[in-house]
């Protein structure tokens, strides 16, 4: 078994953009979810219920497509969701086997807590990088996410 591949992969593949973004995205989450763990909540369901929040009524495959994980992934905290009183699922005015969801009293009150914390979060990062970093790195993530979207 050969185990030197020179030339296989570019020298400076661990030096790219898109991995110091998904490093970023690795350290950010795991500060998330350490810090929402007091809350009874992972990263992934505050992603899940300020998604519901900004957009009230979506459904499962709605929020699946949107936040790139499978059906099945949303329908597992879902179920969580709902089984603490978080979330309700209602039935969709025009389709009668598609479920709309909908916060609880309770899930507004988790996601105000939570959100809560990832302004703390927000807050610490940019005082960090100071707030012409901060604007500068919003402004360049932005544009990466136009340029990715572009065909």
């Amino acid at each position: 078994m050969r185990h030197d591949d020179d030339g296989l992969i570019a020298a400076d593949a661990l030096d790219r953009v898109t991995w110091a973004m998904r490093r970023a995205e690795w350290a950010a989450q795991a500060w998330k979810d350490q810090r929402l763990r007091p809350l009874g909540l992972a990263a992934a369901q505050y992603t899940l219920l300020i998604n519901v929040h900004s957009d009230p009524g979506l459904t499962g495959a709605e929020l699946a497509r949107r936040l790139n994980v499978t059906p099945q992934a949303v329908a597992s905290q879902v179920t969580r969701l709902e089984e603490r009183g978080h979330l309700e699922r209602r039935p969709h005015p025009r389709h009668r086997h598609v479920q709309e969801l909908h916060l609880t009293d309770a899930g507004r009150e988790i996601l105000r807590d939570a959100d809560a914390v990832i302004v703390e979060i927000e807050r610490q990062i940019a005082e960090k990088l100071g707030p012409e970093k901060t604007s500068q790195l919003r402004a360049l993530l932005d544009e990466v996410a136009d340029a990715v979207r572009a065909p």
